[in-house]
């Protein structure tokens, strides 16, 4: 008896978790009708702000990975004193207040600032704000990747010679791609919800900076079906981003499974 009760708790629980978090989501598609959503897609808000939100997240994405894999790798594969208090440094952003990461970019980037430039409410800005609050979702992700990567394996094929550049593009990232392909991902859905840094550092200028987060807040008090269009447009690309992920993942790790599933067994 005192099971049975224990499983309809568990139960309840979970259903209470699955509709509080589903709740929401099913507000922003069931609101207005799905022929109100897609025809305010076509409002020049929307289609500015799209374009701004992709050449941005899209180009600080590409800044991230390039600059982002070199250092994750040389973090994952030295120890050196000092190397922890570089890894909580490219962890701070993950637990700094958004605002915090504007005014700081500010304060750095302004005219005013410490490099008295004039890159704040710029583009450029936004592609900062995006790449400082979403890169170190992507370096630390990449570090636990390249600290998976068997070490005899990177070290026999220095042993037959490969150099080393050699042997991270052959050995080293195929390797990590699983982790490196999750930290990707994980970092562009962030690119491409910010807002908080994005408002403090470069402002909410149509055609120029503002991104689909902020068009939802200068749409609220305006045209409030724009705003849930623009919702419904990140709820979809969010879905996307997890199943592309997941989907990912699973082709990833799927050879490793055939291996071991028809590998010759070592029991005695």
């Amino acid at each position: 008896m005192r099971r049975a009760w224990f499983v309809v708790a568990l139960f309840a629980t979970t259903l209470t978790v699955l509709l509080f978090l589903v709740l929401p989501v099913v507000a922003i598609f069931t609101h207005v009708s799905p022929l109100t959503l897609a025809s305010q897609l076509t409002n020049p808000v929307v289609d500015d702000a799209l374009l701004v939100t992709l050449k941005t997240t899209l180009t600080a994405q590409a800044l991230v990975i390039l600059i982002g894999t070199p250092a994750a790798y040389f973090l994952a594969t030295h120890r050196f004193r000092g190397r922890s208090l570089l890894v909580t440094i490219v962890e701070l952003p993950l637990v700094l207040p958004p605002a915090v990461a504007g005014i700081g970019l500010l304060v750095a980037f302004g005219r005013m600032g410490l490099l008295h430039t004039s890159i704040p409410f710029t583009q450029t800005a936004v592609t900062l704000a995006v790449a400082f609050v979403s890169g170190p979702f992507y370096v630390r992700t990449a570090i636990a990747a390249f600290e998976a990567v068997e070490p005899r394996l990177v070290d026999a094929s220095r042993t037959l010679g490969a150099s080393p550049a050699k042997t991270f593009s052959r050995i080293v990232l195929p390797l990590a791609r699983g982790g490196l392909t999750a930290g990707a991902a994980l970092a562009f859905a962030r690119g491409v919800g910010e807002f908080g840094a994005t408002i403090m550092f470069a402002g909410s200028l149509q055609r120029v900076t503002q991104t689909l987060p902020l068009a939802i807040y200068a749409e609220f008090d305006v045209n409030f079906d724009v705003t849930l269009a623009i919702s419904a447009l990140l709820v979809l690309v969010s879905a996307a981003i997890l199943i592309t992920l997941k989907l990912a993942s699973a082709w990833t790790l799927s050879p490793q499974r055939s291996d071991f599933r028809f590998a010759p067994s070592t029991s005695t």
